[in-house]
């Protein structure tokens, strides 16, 4: 599968719809003058809480260049939080924003990748249950509390794999909160992995202008190389070809286990995101 800018754009403008999607789902547990959203130029930051994965920019690249105002405000709040501002900022997007966050003190922390596959009518026609001992199924509201526990004990014992190690460590209680958020948001939705009748993994998943976002997807520990986030992800694709997504995207740390199993399943590498972070006190 080939990247152009304007699959780039569709895809980004997902990512941008996730973080506000999570936002309105924090927003019943968070006070709102704490929360953080600007949007400007196809993007959008966001704060939330400390340490949450939905504290970033996204989106920026494919619309022009913001305002300064945009900047200027972002760092103020971020920095009234005492928080890190951190932007993501797709290679195939317009290298003026990275030029500009340069000038502004932002500096480069890492990367990660975009992962796609491009998705035809076969795939809606593939068995979401998949052959062996995995089975998948959607996670119940009764079974909220199984899926929060699987998906972030999975998260929090990463894979060891031979890349670059992550630049953001997630505390377990800031996990369960954003996640146990995200069974409240109509957009996600999520599955469980069973192995032989025991929980063994757990994923989710939505869908925004033809794109599938596959994300969340984690392994207990005890139960990895058996199949089960490969069950997790045939279950998903097939989902995705039935709602009429024609692109299913995965976002995973470079030269990490994750990458390698999506990519053995099809997946192409579509581009990167630079990671560029301004500390509160810069």
């Amino acid at each position: 599968m080939f990247a152009t800018a304007s699959l780039a754009k569709r895809i980004e403008g997902a990512e941008v719809g996730l973080i506000l999607e999570g936002v309105q789902a924090c927003a019943t547990r968070v006070p709102a003058d704490r929360i953080v959203v600007r949007e400007a130029a196809g993007g959008a930051g966001v704060f939330i809480e400390p340490g949450s994965p939905f504290n970033k920019v996204a989106g920026l690249g494919f619309a022009g260049l913001p305002p300064l105002k945009f900047f200027e405000g972002l760092e103020h709040d971020f920095a009234d939080r005492q928080a890190p501002l951190q932007f993501e900022v797709s290679s195939l997007g317009d290298p003026a924003v990275v030029r500009t966050l340069t000038k502004r003190g932002y500096v480069l922390v890492g990367f990660e990748n975009v992962l796609g596959l491009r998705l035809h009518a076969r795939i809606a026609n593939t068995p979401t249950e998949p052959a062996g001992e995995v089975v998948v199924s959607p996670a119940s509201v009764a079974e909220s509390s199984v899926w929060i526990d699987t998906v972030t004990t999975g998260f929090l014992h990463a894979d060891v794999f031979d890349g670059p190690a992550s630049h953001e460590s997630i505390p377990r209680e800031v996990l369960e909160r954003i996640f146990g958020d995200t069974t409240q948001a109509p957009g996600f939705e999520r599955y469980l992995a069973r192995l032989n009748g025991v929980v063994a993994g757990g994923a989710s998943f939505r869908t925004q202008n033809g794109v599938a976002q596959l994300n969340g997807a984690a392994t207990l520990p005890e139960h990895r190389r058996r199949g089960v986030q490969t069950a997790l992800l045939r279950y998903r694709l097939a989902e995705a070809g039935r709602r009429g997504c024609d692109v299913a995207v995965v976002t995973t740390q470079p030269g990490s286990k994750s990458q390698e199993n999506v990519q053995r399943a099809g997946f192409s590498l579509l581009y990167a995101r630079a990671i560029l972070v301004k500390e509160p006190s810069s």
